[in-house]
């Protein structure tokens, strides 16, 4: 939950510096003068770009979240079987472990979104977040090919 309010915050304060970036483009290029008008559209680029990215961030978790409701409706979720240190921190070979079960259950089953998704939070918790997202990616395509009906 702690997350989710954090993201919340965050997209409200890049719209909020979205709309006073994009304010100060348009006033400069108001201004009608070619050096203004081209720093005013070089302004007006970089919210341009920062709402893209924030959809595309916003979208993909979404759609992460419905595909994880969907597996613990199942009750297909990974359990945390990771060793932790006293300090709360993940035991690396632990991940290791866990990592090479949904590496070889992902290979044996490779147009199944479950095991995408359990093999992105293995990433994720070895600490390879590329291709963490790369997998949760390939998750939420498989599971949007998939009929809805298709249950494991």
């Amino acid at each position: 939950m702690r997350a989710k309010i954090m993201y919340y915050v965050m997209a409200a304060l890049l719209v909020g510096y979205f709309v006073l970036a994009g304010g100060r483009g348009i006033a400069l290029i108001g201004i009608g003068t070619p050096l203004t008008v081209t720093f005013g559209i070089a302004v007006l680029v970089l919210p341009v770009i920062g709402v893209w990215f924030l959809w595309k961030n916003t979208r993909f978790v979404l759609r992460a979240n419905r595909l994880a409701a969907e597996l613990d409706a199942e009750g297909g979720l990974p359990v945390d079987e990771l060793v932790r240190t006293e300090g709360g921190r993940v035991d690396r070979a632990s991940a290791d472990d866990v990592f090479a079960a949904r590496r070889a259950e992902t290979e044996d089953t490779p147009g199944d979104w479950r095991c995408w998704f359990r093999l992105a939070v293995a990433y994720r918790d070895a600490g390879d977040t590329p291709r963490a997202r790369e997998a949760m990616r390939r998750a939420i395509a498989l599971h949007e090919v998939t009929p809805a009906t298709a249950a494991r």
